[in-house]
């Protein structure tokens, strides 16, 4: 075989492999956007199996999933697709559930001026202590949020007026223009769902968008990024502050859906969760977000019915489940589509 024609075949193989790789992520888009719309349907339907089988708490512990899923959301933004791995990110949560508290306790029980006032409030702190945070890099930037986030914990601690560490009641949930719309759990659950959904498209369409392939290339290779004209530091920031103000609005909803607000909301405890949230659903994957949320807190919940030691066997579960299953959920699925295209 001549020297051309070994050239053309390998020219012609690389041609077909490129394809192959471009119909496979095409798939999996699609893939991720199916799986997607199969949980909001099955959400979407909770509330007449909760009405069929007359369990109320059937509700709240869905609105509750949908709430820490958003936060899920938020964090994978930055973690999966921007590799910058928060120890504070449930610092924006606490000051979305702090906006409801605080404004409520002063008489501002509109919903839509809270939720305004939680992402004014958390886009400020992302944008302040990211622009920090991001001069660092590695287990220093781990450290630095981490440390951001306690002292955003223990100044809400200081807050004797509004409950210091005890936290704060709150009389009623918000009103929607005047209205009680959120007296009830169904109207906060199909608000909440109507929420996550949106977010869920917004933020795939941004992660699609150019920002989104420039965020992944810093994470990929930041160097390389910075060679070719574009500087991470200002995406990096704008990411941030972007799931900042995301968490924020969970924590709203979380305020409202415990008709409580607490210091415990903000704990790097609870910034581990989100992390795992994420790596058991699959970073980088929106959809991978949502399911692993789901995941965590039903195994959570299924686990303490069983045993007062559940901790200790959520525990080894996620070390195998890691272990087993890499990529998460996102990658179980991933792999099974890979598997139908050979």
């Amino acid at each position: 075989m001549s020297a051309g024609a070994s050239d053309a075949g390998l020219s012609r193989q690389g041609t077909d492999n490129k394809t192959s790789e471009r119909r496979r992520g095409m798939l999996q888009g699609r893939g991720a956007v199916l799986a997607a719309g199969l949980i909001f349907l099955g959400l979407a339907l909770l509330p007449l199996l909760a009405a069929a089988t007359d369990d109320p708490f059937l509700m709240v512990t869905a609105t509750r999933v949908m709430i820490f899923a958003l936060a899920a959301l938020s964090l994978d933004l930055i973690l999966g697709y921007g590799a910058m791995v928060s120890f504070g990110h449930a610092a924006f949560i606490g000051i979305g559930a702090y906006a409801v508290g605080i404004l409520a306790a002063n008489g501002i029980d509109d919903l839509l001026l809270q939720i305004v006032a939680a992402i004014l409030a958390a886009s400020l702190f992302a944008l302040v202590t990211g622009a920090i945070s991001l001069r660092t890099k590695g287990v220093y930037f781990i450290m630095i949020t981490l440390a951001f986030g306690q002292m955003a914990y223990f100044f809400m601690v200081s807050l004797s007026a509004y409950g210091g560490d005890d936290g704060l009641t709150l009389k009623a949930r918000s009103t929607l223009f005047g209205l009680n719309v959120l007296a009830g759990d169904r109207s906060l659950f199909y608000l909440v769902l109507a929420v996550l959904a949106l977010a869920f498209f917004g933020l795939r369409a941004l992660t699609l968008s150019r920002f989104g392939r420039v965020l992944r290339g810093t994470r990929d290779n930041p160097a390389r990024m910075q060679s070719i004209g574009f500087s991470p530091f200002p995406y990096q920031l704008t990411a941030y502050v972007i799931a900042g103000a995301i968490a924020a609005v969970a924590g709203v909803f979380l305020a409202n859906q415990a008709e409580f607000v607490s210091p415990a909301y903000m704990t790097w405890q609870r910034s581990g969760e989100l992390i795992v949230m994420v790596v058991l659903g699959g970073m980088g994957s929106l959809a991978g977000a949502i399911g692993g949320a789901i995941a965590f807190l039903l195994l959570e919940d299924w686990l303490a019915q069983i045993s007062e030691h559940w901790k200790l066997g959520l525990g080894l579960l996620l070390v195998l489940l890691v272990l087993f299953t890499r990529g998460g959920i996102a990658g179980g699925i991933e792999r099974l589509i890979g598997e139908r295209l050979k």
